[in-house]
């Protein structure tokens, strides 16, 4: 397995190049770039633009891992409105496009929103509506991304969706797609369950893992804690990940220190190599 970080671990400001470079130095074999509305990396990048990025990474000895997104908490693929629906599925184009151009195969997405109490503009869809318009925008989505040979990963997030790894398998398997999979969030399962448990049951669908650590007694987001730091029961979730043969990236996502959020880099490559068993 090999070691990532995703973008929102550095400071809001510092540029594509700027994490590459210290992800870099603190040992990173890959680092995770967020398609956003705007910006660097997003709708409005250029394709050149997206090529240099890549020839960037490719020049400093670094791996771009994957490509994360959070506009599905605005824009989900469930919303009641089809306008919204319709926007959601263009973005999941777009970033299937640019990862193309930055040279990976992977994307994270979240499938859709019941609700999420932090996201209070999203009213909360019917479970049922919710299971019918993802399954449906995901199938609609899939040749796409088989077209252009990257998988659309689905990420299991705090959205009172897909709320189990059953659940979750036979959304996939419903699908039907080789490139429509499953991006497992280690430290999202923490609030309901187990990850040691999730993975079996996954299996193969895995093709990303992010890894954060959460302490259950929280109870709330302010739970989520630096790696080893909280209840996730790694040396379980690593065994379970191995007996599945999994083999792919480790990225972590983890909030920027206020301070010295460069430190925060570091420790959390050390952390890893515990994780992974390098040192």
């Amino acid at each position: 397995m090999k070691k990532a970080v995703n973008m929102w671990a550095f400071p809001e400001g510092y540029t594509p190049e700027a994490c590459m470079r210290l992800a870099k130095r603190a040992g990173f074999d890959g680092f995770e770039p967020a398609f956003g509305e705007r910006g660097r990396i997003s709708p409005e990048s250029r394709d050149a633009e997206l090529r240099e990025y890549r020839t960037f990474a490719e020049d400093l000895g670094i791996e771009i891992a994957s490509l994360a997104c959070g506009l599905y908490w605005h824009y989900p693929l469930t919303a009641e409105d089809p306008a919204v629906r319709k926007k959601s599925a263009d973005i999941v184009r777009k970033q299937l496009r640019a990862a193309r151009l930055l040279g990976t195969d992977c994307i994270l997405v979240v499938p859709g929103l019941v609700g999420a109490d932090f996201v209070p503009e999203q009213s909360p869809v019917p479970y049922d509506l919710a299971y019918e318009r993802a399954l449906n925008g995901l199938r609609a989505l899939a040749p796409y991304a088989e077209d252009l040979g990257v998988t659309i990963g689905l990420e299991n997030v705090w959205n009172k969706f897909l709320l189990s790894p059953l659940e979750m398998r036979a959304f996939i398997d419903a699908v039907d797609s080789p490139r429509v999979q499953a991006y497992f969030d280690i430290g999202n399962v923490l609030l309901t369950g187990y990850p040691e448990h999730w993975i079996p049951l996954l299996g193969p669908r895995i093709v990303r893992c992010h890894c954060k650590d959460y302490r259950v007694s929280a109870g709330t987001a302010a739970g989520f804690v630096d790696l080893l730091a909280g209840d996730v029961h790694y040396p379980a979730v690593m065994e379970a990940l191995k007996a599945v043969g999994y083999n792919g990236y480790m990225t972590a996502e983890l909030n920027a220190y206020r301070h010295y959020s460069d430190h925060m880099i570091f420790s959390a490559s050390a952390a890893m190599d515990r994780i992974l068993g390098m040192r």
